[in-house]
């Protein structure tokens, strides 16, 4: 299959190598020049797309990101680039198209339990458009569209986790979080390009909701670092699980998140 990337960041440049390995024929789209020499890449601005000069596609992967988290940057991003983005595919013969969204359009903040069965409702004005995107997708491609909503990924450093436990004396309350390593995301994403019976749309995370405070005692115990102390026992942040992703027979290779984090630490104490 001919597989086209918009979007080529860390998520994609794994996705399209594991793609390449399978034999699939890799294009990129991004802003800046790409020399992975399993892709051919073009160097293209979302808005004035012209994919007239590349052979037909099968599959295509949606993975942008905003220059910047602000309402305008979303709604620029995620939004208004797609019109031009479906007039540059009409041509092609899509079978399958992959959006990557977020767990964002889920607005609940107070522990709730989150699935791929729970209803949409964002709280915010990013998470509206998220959400607005992909409505319009699925309008577009109702059949070939298959949305992802990634909860946080990680995988490619702590060093924020261990600024917070250098910095972290207390923490205010129990704020539920969710993870997903970007190789497992990387995986499913790949996995998805010829799995044909797909759900309209997955969920994927590692379903270890855990409270962030307890993530950070854990890094200042391995740190040799005083622990903090928990301020109150209210409750905030989300519990996601995936139920639809485990249906598809799709097995996570990282489900354990300190596992990752103990050996980006020793990776990091023996440089």
């Amino acid at each position: 299959m001919h597989i086209l990337f918009i979007g080529y960041g860390k998520t994609s440049q794994r996705v399209a190598k594991q793609l390449f390995e399978k034999e699939h024929q890799i294009t990129t789209i991004s802003r800046s020049v790409k020399t992975d020499s399993y892709a051919t890449h073009l160097v293209q601005d979302i808005f004035k797309l012209d994919l007239s000069k590349i052979e037909p596609v099968d599959v295509v992967y949606i993975l942008l990101s905003p220059n910047e988290s602000t309402v305008e940057g979303y709604q620029h991003t995620y939004v208004d680039s797609i019109e031009s983005i479906r007039e540059a595919l009409k041509p092609h013969p899509v079978k399958k198209i992959i959006v990557v969204s977020s767990t964002r359009v889920y607005g609940e903040n107070a522990g709730e339990i989150i699935d791929d069965f729970s209803e949409v409702q964002p709280s915010d004005a990013q998470g509206h458009i998220l959400r607005n995107m992909e409505l319009l997708w699925q309008k577009h491609y109702p059949n070939q569209c298959v949305i992802i909503r990634p909860t946080g990924i990680y995988g490619t450093s702590v060093a924020r986790l261990k600024k917070m436990a250098e910095n972290s004396q207390s923490y205010p309350n129990i704020h539920y979080s969710n993870r997903i390593h970007i190789n497992d995301l990387a995986r499913f994403l790949a996995f998805m390009a010829d799995y044909e019976t797909h759900q309209a749309s997955y969920i994927v995370t590692n379903n270890q909701p855990l409270p962030l405070h307890e993530v950070i005692v854990w890094f200042q115990k391995q740190l040799g670092l005083p622990e903090l102390t928990l301020e109150s026992n209210q409750i905030s942040g989300k519990r996601i699980y995936a139920k639809h992703l485990p249906e598809t027979g799709f097995q996570l290779e990282h489900p354990i998140c300190f596992n990752d984090y103990l050996l980006c630490l020793n990776v990091h104490s023996t440089k």
